[in-house]
């Protein structure tokens, strides 16, 4: 991709514009070199001036990341062999589940320059995303409402963060002149949350989530890797949760096996977006009426009450996905769904997996004619995965319709 090299050289034209070298850097790079002494103090001066050069440059980098709208922006090395080991315990857990792309890359997800060759830095930033004025615990409190958590209320981040990375890239490049970069948002074997840690970004909770002291868990976070030999930030090394566990014992299927270890076995996040076959049949009943994603080990977490409401546009609600009635949901047609979901991150389960998580919430719905009715309606649907999900969910009414006519 790129070349150290060719990194260091960029900045030189920066140190000369700035005075960092008074007599210009070409200039002291084309004189002979002096013998002993004077050549190893003008080495260390050299050397001094580009450290200085590359610290400024990375506190413009997070000023300019701040101002591009990015809550917190930090520097890390490419070390991540801790994450590395604590990655293969998991997966030779089998936590991953079905989840093939986890080990499919092999090393590159944990050593940056295999992905990207003559990457040494990476620039990890924090964007906030919790909507103002959206209803969450409230949401979980009516079972008769689908439950979409709260990052995919609106529209996808993906875009808006890559488009944003590309931003401070370019004015970075406008800075120090064409330098080697590549920007990641979720889409491709990066160890995100590692290096955010490393980054000082946060530091890993019990529910194996990046937490901040100043936004709880409730963020996405970005990548560029570049050639750029930035100083990096110090590691978030402190971990603030203490003896609290109220993510563990909130999370409605145990998926927390152990202090951040996840069996995403067990998740209903991965059930309800991961999972492509039927949901096992003893996590139905705990799903409630989550059927895109499941938030309640952050929505606990005592630092969530710290996290301020994101003023981006694309993260409000569309089409009522905070606070949408299951059966109304139900009712979308591919077309309708294809349409009111382009641009969102639920578009990517497809309409089968949506209509599959919506039964089960269904068949976890207080009894109504109005249920039962909507659930017959797609005990045709040419789909086995969707009929059979269907068809659970409709016992489940039929039996609860039995108890409000006996309790009658």
């Amino acid at each position: 991709m790129w070349g150290l090299s060719r990194s260091v050289s960029c900045l030189l034209p920066l140190a000369k514009r700035r005075g960092a070298f008074p007599n210009g850097v070409s200039s002291i790079m084309s004189q002979p070199s002096p013998p002993g002494d004077a050549h190893d103090r003008l080495t260390q001066q050299t050397d001094l001036a580009q450290q200085t050069e590359l610290a400024e440059l990375a506190e413009r980098i997070k000023t300019w990341g701040r101002d591009l709208g990015f809550q917190q922006v930090g520097i890390a090395d490419v070390d991540l062999a801790e994450d590395e080991a604590r990655l293969q315990r998991w997966l030779d857990a089998g936590h991953h589940g079905e989840m093939g792309f986890m080990a499919k890359h092999g090393t590159k997800r944990t050593r940056p320059a295999e992905l990207e060759p003559g990457t040494v830095r990476v620039i990890s930033v924090r964007l906030d995303y919790l909507p103002p004025e959206v209803e969450t615990t409230r949401m979980l409190a009516r079972p008769e409402k689908a439950y979409v958590s709260r990052y995919a209320v609106g529209r996808d981040y993906h875009k808006l963060m890559r488009k944003r990375l590309a931003s401070l890239a370019k004015r970075i490049q406008a800075e120090i002149g064409p330098f080697g970069y590549r920007a990641f948002v979720d889409s491709a074997p990066v160890m995100e949350r590692g290096l955010a840690r490393k980054a000082g970004l946060g530091w890993f909770g019990k529910n194996a989530m990046l937490l901040n002291p100043k936004a709880g868990s409730l963020f996405f976070l970005g990548e560029l890797y570049t050639d750029l030999p930035l100083p990096v930030d110090a590691p978030f090394e402190a971990e603030h949760c203490g003896s609290c566990s109220a993510c563990r014992t909130a999370c409605p299927t145990d998926a927390i096996v152990e202090d951040k270890v996840v069996d995403a076995r067990r998740c209903i996040s991965y059930h309800t977006i991961e999972l492509h076959g039927a949901i096992p049949e003893e996590f139905r009943a705990a799903m409630g009426n989550r059927v895109f994603g499941c938030d309640d080990c952050q929505l606990v977490c005592p630092f969530t009450r710290f996290t301020r409401a994101s003023q981006e546009a694309d993260f409000a609600p569309r089409h009522d996905l905070d606070r949408a009635d299951l059966v109304a949901l139900f009712a979308w047609g591919e077309e309708e769904f294809l349409d009111k979901t382009a641009g969102s991150p639920i578009r990517r389960i497809g309409y089968e997996r949506w209509l599959r998580n919506l039964a089960v919430g269904l068949g976890n719905a207080p009894w109504s004619e109005t249920v039962e009715a909507a659930l017959r309606a797609r005990l045709a649907y040419p789909s086995d995965l969707v009929r059979e999900h269907v068809r659970w969910a409709l016992a489940r009414q039929q039996d609860k319709r039995q108890r409000v006519i006996a309790a009658g």
